[in-house]
């Protein structure tokens, strides 16, 4: 008996992992995260708490947190990486559609892909099965509506998933899913339907557990991309991809204190003869027919 049914198990140094993508081995996915977190209802997640622990509706001082993150942040976060010719993948709620629509449209002009995530910023494990379905086939249809592109990708929010969830996308035509972060190259879930391809998404270097849950210094991000690129020297070495996914949010990343951090990640990573950076559905096209 598997320990998962959905994923088979390999040790990742026994896997067959196709040629490295124009023979660079370290792949980059930059997702952020881009979500609407709505006025009248609770918030997420708290930078604040309120006096004596009592919270009300509106939360004022933390959706002013988020706020911050769709108005400076994402500011910053489309000029760096335009401003390097880096590709990147939005995880959008679709709800942003309606809400930033000059965000929405910035980020398609700038050419990024677009991945599901939801309608709103909400845990998709309330839902029934009935609702859980239909709210990832609007999400899908309100972004394609908008794009004019198949979504191909999808991050649940808080990557927080039913038992049902991997049937309910691959039904909607999704090909790749960032909720299970079990290695540093994607591997095939097991659907209903068809294979799903999870796609590395790494906790390590998500700042929404370095800032927002273990509330590390500014510096602790490009600690961590050195220390994790030191371990991975000699395994890069031998030839083998690693496909590091790292997770990003304009009001964390995107704060005056700690971007000029995420800058060096990327001046870091460009510098090296060995990195490719690609989008969620280049690196699945990579994996599954060995393009590009």
């Amino acid at each position: 008996m598997r320990p998962n049914p959905r994923l088979h198990y390999e040790l990742s140094h026994m896997r067959e992992l196709p040629p490295a993508p124009r023979g660079k081995s370290l792949i980059i996915h930059i997702v952020v995260n881009i979500e609407h977190w709505r006025f009248d209802r609770p918030i997420p997640r708290k930078l604040l708490t309120a006096p004596h622990g009592v919270e009300k509706v509106p939360d004022v001082p933390n959706y002013s947190w988020a706020e911050y993150g769709m108005r400076v942040g994402m500011s910053r976060l489309l000029n760096a990486l335009q401003e390097r010719g880096i590709p990147a993948s939005a995880s959008i709620n679709a709800g942003v559609l309606d809400a930033y629509p000059a965000c929405a449209k910035a980020v398609l002009d700038a050419g990024w892909e677009f991945i599901g995530h939801g309608f709103h910023q909400q845990s998709m494990q309330a839902e029934d099965a009935a609702a859980e379905r239909d709210l990832i086939q609007n999400s899908i249809r309100h972004i394609e509506d908008f794009t004019g592109q198949k979504v191909r990708g999808w991050l649940s929010p808080g990557l927080k998933e039913s038992y049902d969830t991997p049937d309910h996308l691959t039904a909607a035509g999704i090909d790749y899913v960032c909720d299970w972060p079990v290695d540093d190259a994607p591997c095939w879930l097991d659907t209903v339907h068809r294979p799903l391809l999870a796609m590395p998404y790494n906790l390590e270097l998500n700042d929404s557990v370095i800032y927002a849950v273990e509330k590390h210094s500014s510096s602790e991000i490009l600690t961590r991309l050195e220390d994790t690129l030191d371990c991975f020297a000699s395994e890069l070495e031998q030839g083998r991809p690693k496909v590091l996914g790292i997770g990003l949010h304009p009001h964390l990343i995107g704060v005056a204190h700690r971007f000029p951090y995420f800058e060096r990640m990327l001046d870091l990573l460009q510098s090296r003869e060995d990195s490719i950076f690609m989008t969620g559905s280049q690196i699945f096209d990579w994996f599954n027919n060995h393009e590009y």
